[in-house]
């Protein structure tokens, strides 16, 4: 059976993804990052084949109409693990797409942790590394004048790589029967 890990992340842009981007920039700039991203399902084993899950994707993501999600405040999941991130504020889309899927044969697996809709700003190496990055995006985000509000009208199902890098398998449009594979 196959080790490689899967996700399903919906990417933000400007002006919330560019905020995370310069966050990370700053605090971590020789780390990789996967562009700002919601995760629906946090990275998991499948149970079965990837055209499996992409096929579950495609059936219950086609009745699923776009959302929109509030993000909250700047938090940390110290001391479980060094990392900063945004709560999302208004979850409840999110939360009941996550059960769904999780529910499904094809997709759900075995998850680390309790889910806990967020986007991660950055996962530091050490938890002074993390508090110090904590108290950086908390202040830049009080001051963040733009919206807050995310638009999920897309998700983008991901493998992670042998080198931890992340690539994207397929793009999955809400509302719509519509996979795109990116293979």
């Amino acid at each position: 059976m196959s080790k490689t890990r899967y996700s399903l992340v919906a990417y933000v842009d400007e002006p919330v993804g560019e905020f995370v981007a310069q966050i990370r920039r700053q605090v971590h700039p020789d780390l990789p990052h996967l562009p700002a991203h919601l995760t629906v399902l946090p990275p998991r084993i499948l149970p079965g084949s990837d055209g499996a899950a992409l096929e579950t994707l495609e059936e219950v993501c086609a009745h699923v109409e776009p959302f929109e999600v509030m993000l909250g405040e700047v938090e940390t999941f110290i001391p479980v693990t060094p990392t900063v991130f945004i709560r999302v504020a208004c979850a409840r889309p999110m939360l009941d797409l996550h059960k769904q899927l999780q529910a499904m044969r094809t997709l759900g697996g075995q998850e680390e942790w309790p889910y806990l809709p967020h986007m991660t700003i950055v996962k530091m190496t050490t938890e002074a590394q993390a508090q110090e990055a904590y108290v950086l995006a908390r202040r830049r985000w009080t001051d963040f004048e733009c919206c807050r509000s995310v638009l999920v009208k897309e998700l983008s199902f991901v493998r992670e790589q042998p080198d931890k890098s992340w690539v994207d398998v397929a793009d999955v449009v809400l509302g719509r029967h519509s996979v795109t594979s990116k293979r």
